[in-house]
């Protein structure tokens, strides 16, 4: 297939593997929130990373049983009164969602402006940390999922959890948690080890937690972690046994209202879903490339299909397992359906040995994605690289999703974002010129005068269907202000999204205040000091700058 490059298949390879230890306890724990059957969660694990992540047009996103859907779910099996019912509801879910792919409502992820996304990713490496400290301390009260619910005191769970832990902390726990700890962060810190792409980090710490606890058990330590606290797969006696643990829609109630009300609740919340993570994910792509999201939103739904009808949980693209892929080192879509292919062998060859993995080990992966998600770092630079319209909706979106859910507080986020944007900017039209298009011809882009993130689409299209060997021109003559959105999708389409294509960019107009430059100049300015525009290709120290090289870098507004 043409998505499939075998350039990063090594890597691919491990960073399946690292996402497969991290999605494991999650797909059991999120079975476990939505009151299913344990083993459902592991179906939809594989469906959704060897199914999902074969027809999905996305390199790095991976799917799977999300926490989003938890409550739904479990809400919609005690309204069904039957877990078949409910797969049936799945089931049709899935089938919304193709036909969603199909009359293109994929386009509305393209209108959420970068920062809430930002936020969004720090919101969840937030929430990643707050809800492993209790597994990373051998208190499993809570299950991922519950990271939302909210207790009869109007207390929010994951706050009530956290204060419990205190009480309930496990010395042996403590002990894996910090070596494991210890060896994620030798493998990013160690020169050697940090650079050795042989076998993951992740790997070893969870290796390591067994064999601690193990060695407790066996000299009969106090300190040894008991099987509560350790990860629990049915283990079946037989293959008529495995099989048995599969379950089928309820066909005969197809004409159900309350099950049609369910699947297209659930194909609304999916699909919002997918679409944010699907945003997010080529945020953190480091290739820069784009994502179908009408394809996604087809994959997704056949995804759902299967996964229901042979009795999984809904799946969405997640973004906690794309996070632990990229930062495994996954470039494309192998890393998502090998860790799907894990998931299908570790469940029928070795379920034995992974009920020996201690939570605190996985929790201590966990805790190193969430940071990397929500880093100081990533405050500092929101902070620096932007105005109060982008670093108030930034955190807003961050302190909503934390106490709300993700899909209000994504909500929040976005209409605090629009109320800065509408009022700080008259929206003017966004201005397109292409002549059809012949080998050698050149594309112009010309900018309206202000353009803000509602032109995003538009111009992120653009790029997107560019065709290869193509030259274009990106002209800002008439342009007072971009948005930061857009000064950094042409940041990152210079920098490696014209690159694949082999597309050559020329950038004409843009102010003093933008510094475009080169490997071997820097470029302070792409403006005469007339006020008038000048080409790239004829500035600076009278060097002429190849534009297919030109990189647009420490991008500024007003």
């Amino acid at each position: 297939m043409k998505n499939f490059s075998t350039k990063y298949f090594k890597t691919d390879i491990k960073a399946g593997l690292v996402v497969f230890l991290v999605a494991l306890p999650l797909c059991l724990g999120i079975a476990l929130a939505s009151g299913a059957p344990l083993f459902s969660g592991i179906i939809s694990g594989i469906v959704a990373g060897i199914v999902v992540g074969a027809l999905s047009g996305s390199q790095l996103s991976v799917s799977g049983p999300a926490a989003g859907l938890s409550a739904i779910v479990l809400a919609a099996i005690a309204t069904l009164g039957s877990f078949e019912a409910f797969l049936l509801a799945g089931f049709l879910a899935g089938v919304i969602q193709i036909i969603l792919g199909f009359v293109k409502a994929g386009v509305l992820s393209n209108y959420l402006p970068s920062n809430v996304i930002e936020g969004m990713l720090a919101a969840i490496g937030i929430i990643i940390i707050l809800s492993q400290l209790p597994h990373a301390v051998g208190f499993d009260e809570m299950h991922e999922g519950d990271y939302w619910s909210v207790n009869a005191a109007g207390d929010h769970q994951i706050f009530v959890t956290l204060a419990d832990t205190i009480n309930f902390i496990h010395p042996g726990a403590v002990i894996v948690v910090l070596v494991s700890l210890a060896i994620l962060i030798a493998f990013l810190k160690v020169p050697f080890l940090k650079k050795q792409s042989t076998i993951p980090g992740a790997l070893i710490a969870v290796l390591a937690g067994i064999a601690i606890n193990e060695t407790f058990k066996a000299t009969g330590s106090s300190l040894a972690i008991s099987q509560d606290h350790l990860v629990n797969l049915p283990v079946p006696e037989s293959m008529n046994q495995f099989f048995s643990q599969f379950s089928f829609p309820d066909f005969s109630q197809i004409l159900n209202a309350d099950i049609w009300v369910i699947a297209l609740t659930i194909a609304a919340v999916a699909s919002i879903e997918t679409l944010l993570c699907i945003e997010a994910a080529d945020k953190l792509d480091p290739l820069k490339r784009y994502t179908d999201t009408n394809r996604e939103l087809k994959a997704q739904g056949v995804g759902n299909m299967l996964s229901c009808l042979i009795g999984g949980i809904p799946v969405t693209s997640v973004i906690v397992r794309t996070s632990a892929n990229v930062n495994s080192g996954g470039r494309t879509k192998v890393s998502a359906i090998a860790h799907g292919v894990y998931l299908m062998a570790a469940v029928i060859a070795i379920p034995f040995l992974l009920n020996l993995i201690p939570l605190a080990s996985l929790a201590a992966v966990l805790l190193v994605v969430g940071y990397k998600l929500a880093s100081p770092e990533k405050f500092v630079h929101m902070w620096k690289n932007s105005k109060k319209f982008q670093f108030i909706p930034f955190v807003v979106t961050i302190v909503a999703i934390v106490f709300t859910d993700l899909l209000v507080g994504v909500g929040i986020g976005l209409a605090v974002s629009v109320y800065f944007i509408l009022r700080g900017n008259v929206k003017l039209a966004y201005f397109f010129k292409k002549e059809n298009h012949k080998e050698g011809e050149t594309i112009n882009m010309e900018l309206a005068q202000e353009v803000s993130f509602l032109n995003k689409a538009a111009i992120k299209q653009t790029f997107a269907h560019l065709p290869e060997n193509s030259k274009i021109i990106i002209d800002a003559t008439n342009t007072v202000y971009i948005d930061y959105d857009v000064l950094q999708m042409i940041k990152d389409f210079v920098n490696e999204g014209s690159k694949e294509k082999n597309i050559a960019v020329e950038l004409i107009g843009f102010r003093k205040e933008y510094k475009v430059e080169n490997s071997a100049t820097h470029v302070t300015s792409v403006m005469s000091d007339n006020g008038k525009p000048v080409s790239p290709n004829s500035v600076t120290n009278g060097t002429k700058v190849p534009s297919n090289i030109l990189k647009v870098s420490e991008l500024a507004m007003d």
